[in-house]
């Protein structure tokens, strides 16, 4: 996890190659880290979430979104999986994009865009 300052703006970056995301102590490290760069903006390249965040029945999508809003840290995430296109996850993205506090993207571009917009 790195704190990156783009157009006047910090956002914290978490890289697939940093701790996947996979229980609810993850994502309270991660919502550190980001106090710990003081950003409350957070970009998450594709292969952070873990599998356990896709399966909804493990409640840890549902965790990390509320503790996300909580503690007013607006994220992105780059998805292109195939996860993002199937069943009851198709549906909880289609309502988290309709939101000012999570969303996914396909690109990074379009998530920055979005994160510092």
């Amino acid at each position: 996890m790195e704190s990156i300052q783009k157009e006047g703006q910090a956002y914290v970056l978490c890289r697939p190659d940093d701790q996947p995301l996979r229980t609810e102590q993850d994502v309270l490290d991660l919502i550190s880290g980001c106090f710990e760069h003081n950003s409350y903006k957070l970009l998450l390249q594709e292969g952070t979430l873990s599998d356990e965040f896709y399966n909804l029945r493990t409640g840890l999508a549902g965790t990390t979104l509320q503790k996300l809003i909580n503690y007013h840290v607006k994220a992105a995430a780059v998805i292109h999986t195939e996860e993002t296109t199937q069943g009851r996850f198709k549906e909880l993205l289609s309502e988290l994009n309709k939101g000012e506090d999570f969303r996914v993207f396909g690109s990074e571009t379009e998530a920055l865009d979005w994160l510092l917009g």
